[in-house]
């Protein structure tokens, strides 16, 4: 077996074993697009030899989705076939896991009517509230993967050789998921440990506000009295611990859905919607978009802040330092999933209801009470750089260092 056989297979274990974390019996749901065949196959094999009932797998494919963005009648994309919304809240409803395998190439829908992306985004974003609401109060186990493609390859080394650039973006990809270690599994471990000392000192700071300052950025985020920051493992309803991001580099919180003043700038393009948004910045109010702009894709950023009342504001804060992993490998990997564990970063949309004490069991009312943001939308931007500075302050008002230049101040 190829030194890169023994690494795919590993990848396929890590993701079955520590990402959805199978348990016997339990149905595994696959999202995923034809370029990760060969990968889905190994992830099948390895659920079903780890006890897993059923595999289901979803497959898409880029051109096909591109073809229908180009032809289709433009109300194919305001609607979202119900039965298989339905579907999936069923299956998680039955406790099944759910696994994401990212392959599509970053600017796949680029030059396609905003209104047919975003219309669509809506659609969906609409027919699986529940599904949503599942997930993010960690009602069920799920991971986000990725796997790379040739478009997507040739984004990332447009340098490289053509013959090259898929096998260079495995290598990379390789490395940010600990994969290329004798032990990814047990590397794994040590890691989540990592960063839970991050998430219980700044659990024992409470931190009421977090002020910002960068070039083109001085925000301040202010946070539930009740936030709870968390990092890499999460634990389901049942008790099962799953990784819903890997890689991973960050600890997070909620910020208080009125509580964000201030202007950041982005610090790396960011692929939503199959297309590119990049050099841009936000300006808040009470918590509220009052402005923005985009040096390309300001249509697109236009159309996401537009989703609904809750994309107007923030539902994630997350700190990642400069010198992760990810951040020194120097790729700019135009995902979202690697390209937030470089950066510290935020997120437009819908809060985590496992941020709160309490969350997981309060309905969507209850959250919104505890200064929780509600949106059909969730989207990471990343604004970290070697020049950020991050400031705690506290209730009393005294102001402690988190980030110095980029990194952790503690």
């Amino acid at each position: 077996m190829s030194e890169f056989q023994k690494n795919l297979q590993k990848y396929a274990e890590l993701a079955v074993k520590v990402g959805v974390n199978v348990q016997k019996g339990q149905t595994l749901v696959v999202n995923a697009t034809l370029d990760a065949a060969e990968f889905v196959r190994l992830v099948v094999k390895s659920a079903y030899e780890t006890g897993a009932k059923n595999v289901i797998v979803n497959w898409s494919d880029d051109v096909v989705s591109r073809t229908k963005y180009d032809l289709a009648p433009d109300e194919a994309f305001t609607e979202y076939p119900a039965h298989r919304a339905n579907e999936t809240v069923e299956l998680a409803e039955n406790g099944a896991a759910f696994m994401a395998v990212l392959s599509a190439s970053p600017d796949l829908l680029k030059g396609v009517n905003p209104d047919r992306i975003a219309n669509f985004q809506k659609a969906a974003g609409t027919a699986l509230a529940k599904y949503r609401q599942m997930a993010q109060s960690d009602k069920v186990s799920w991971t986000v993967i990725a796997v790379p493609s040739p478009a997507w390859a040739a984004m990332v080394f447009p340098d490289a050789p053509s013959e090259k650039q898929v096998d260079l973006l495995w290598e990379a990809i390789f490395k940010a998921t600990r994969v290329d270690v004798e032990n990814p599994v047990e590397a794994w471990k040590v890691h989540n440990e990592n960063l839970h000392e991050k998430v219980s000192y700044l659990n024992e700071k409470r931190y009421q506000k977090l002020h910002y300052t960068a070039p083109g950025t001085d925000l301040t985020i202010e946070l539930p009295k009740n936030h709870l920051w968390v990092g890499a493992g999460s634990v389901n309803e049942k008790g099962t611990e799953f990784m819903a991001n890997m890689p991973t580099e960050e600890v997070f919180t909620v910020p208080y859905r009125t509580g964000v003043n201030g202007t950041v700038a982005s610090t790396k393009p960011l692929s939503y919607g199959g297309n590119i948004i990049d050099r841009f910045s936000i300006t808040f109010e009470n918590g509220k978009i009052v402005g923005y702009k985009a040096k390309e894709g300001e249509e697109i950023l236009k159309r996401l802040v537009e989703t609904d009342e809750g994309s107007l504001y923030l539902g994630e804060v997350a700190l990642v330092p400069y010198n992760s992993p990810i951040s020194q490998s120097n790729v700019l990997f135009f995902n979202t999933l690697f390209d937030e564990n470089a950066s510290n970063h935020l997120a437009i949309g819908s809060a985590y209801a496992f941020c709160i004490e309490g969350g997981k069991e309060m309905s969507p009312e209850e959250l919104k009470e505890n200064g929780l943001n509600e949106s059909l939308t969730h989207v990471d931007f990343m604004i970290g750089s070697p020049d950020m500075d991050i400031d705690g302050i506290t209730a009393d008002g005294k102001t402690e260092p988190v980030f110095r230049s980029g990194n952790w101040a503690f």
